[in-house]
């Protein structure tokens, strides 16, 4: 028998209708033993999700006022969904509880406070969703991350799996109930409840799968699979059905937001294949990201850019012959406290290519002060208003033309390239362009490549 971690986003569990619709898919299959949840998210546009209610609330907390009005929405977005479930009124009673008493917690460290928060909205997710199930007479369960063993550095906001929760949640595996766990957070060793960054409920799907040795890693969303470019860019991209970790992580890095890359570390550490599938459309075949691909018929799986970049141009006549010259380049960078994306270069000349936000003008007097005074160029240029365009595909290694096909899709569509990076491993290729060009530059490279 099979193993499945699935976890569900805040989309899929914005309203009774889509808890549901949760419902059905867990009992589908009877591998999917563990369910992970989110927060509920918006149920339209305007609609706010109940993880920036819960942060707001916890603002108006310790702003001192406003409160009772944000918790009121808070408990009215759960009453509907209680409601809708036809769950009794204890339910809904606990959860008032619960809010209140966290509520009135320990203000004196404010991020510790508001993950304290903001947790909630994934406690009450799971809590629901296993009593419903329970309730149509299912054997599934509301597993706490403290009593399992999810335990995390003490950083708030920011906390990291530390190594022993993988022992410690592996009998999670041999439960005699199906599980539904919270996302987003866990417990650091002194008892503090800790969240995760950015991505949070997927990261604790990829450790809950990591550690009970899933056969896969189901992430339900809202949309079918992956697309091969942004859909508020390119009209009707192609699917992506099959992608690898290394692919994902490029274009996820180039500005892929389905997921966030770091998110599906201990899935990839474990070599747990992730299947992304919609809750609304559970019958479509969605994206399986695992460590190699079958169908290498196309070069590339995906086209994405991002235009927050800068790039530090120098040039010096025989840079080649003085020793350490790059690498005195990069200590400079990293004295500004910077991290740099890519080092373009040539024998006479180098860039560094770093996110222009972090490159504020009193970093950048400092930073060119030092390369005039240190390295001596005898050209120093940093220009502003750059954009990275990645097209990645394992395939492109095994494909002559490739760069020829792109850079032709460029130029027909009239963008200027910059700057042409292709990495060691020969499965991406970055164009440095004008931001401005960066949207044409996405269509002209999705039509070369999907679209012929």
């Amino acid at each position: 028998m099979a193993l499945k971690v699935c976890k569900f986003g805040g989309t899929s569990l914005a309203s009774a209708e889509q808890f549901r619709k949760v419902a059905t898919i867990a009992l589908a299959d009877d591998d999917r033993k563990i369910v992970v949840v989110s927060a509920p998210g918006k149920r339209n546009k305007p609609d706010t999700k109940v993880t920036d209610l819960l942060i707001a609330f916890a603002e108006a907390k310790l702003g001192g006022s406003g409160a009772e009005a944000v918790q009121q929405s808070i408990l009215d977005r759960f009453a509907g969904i209680i409601e809708g479930l036809e769950l009794p009124r204890e339910e809904f009673e606990t959860i008032a509880t619960l809010l209140k008493s966290r509520g009135e917690g320990n203000r004196n460290h404010r991020a510790r406070y508001i993950d304290s928060i903001k947790a909630l909205g994934e406690e009450f997710s799971a809590r629901l969703l296993a009593a419903f199930l329970r309730k149509e007479g299912h054997d599934f369960i509301y597993v706490d991350p403290k009593e399992a063993g999810l335990v995390l550095s003490d950083e708030p906001g920011n906390a990291q799996v530390l190594p022993e929760s993988y022992e410690l949640l592996r009998p999670l595996r041999d439960s005699a109930h199906r599980i539904i766990f919270p996302g987003f957070y866990g417990y650091a060793k002194n008892g503090n409840l800790v969240a995760f960054p950015r991505g949070g409920s997927d990261i604790t799907g990829a450790i809950l799968a990591a550690a009970v040795h899933a056969d896969v890693y189901e992430n339900f969303t809202d949309v079918d699979n992956v697309f091969a470019a942004d859909p508020r860019i390119v009209e009707k991209p192609a699917a992506i059905h099959e992608m690898t970790y290394a692919e994902m992580r490029e274009l996820s890095y180039a500005g892929f937001s389905v997921l966030h890359d770091e998110a599906l570390q201990p899935a990839f550490n474990a070599k747990i294949p992730v299947h992304i599938r919609n809750t609304n459309n559970p019958e479509s075949r969605g994206t399986l990201i695992s460590l190699e691909r079958s169908n290498h018929e196309l070069p590339v799986v995906g086209v994405a850019g991002s235009s927050d970049f800068c790039a530090i141009f120098l040039s010096k006549y025989l840079m080649n012959r003085e020793k350490g010259f790059g690498r005195r380049l990069l200590q400079i960078i990293e004295d500004a406290d910077l991290s740099y994306e890519h080092t373009p270069s040539g024998i006479d000349h180098i860039s560094v290519i770093i996110k222009e936000s972090t490159f504020t003008p009193e970093v950048e007097k400092q930073v060119l002060e030092r390369i005039r005074t240190e390295l001596q160029p005898d050209k120093l240029i940093v220009q502003r208003g750059i954009a990275l365009i990645m097209i990645v595909g394992d395939g492109m290694s095994k494909q002559i033309g490739v760069a020829k096909r792109a850079t032709g899709a460029l130029s027909d569509h009239g963008v200027n390239l910059e700057m042409i990076n292709q990495g060691a491993s020969e499965s991406s290729i970055m164009f440095g362009i004008q931001s401005g060009d960066m949207n044409k530059a996405i269509v002209a490279l999705h039509d070369a490549f999907f679209n012929t």
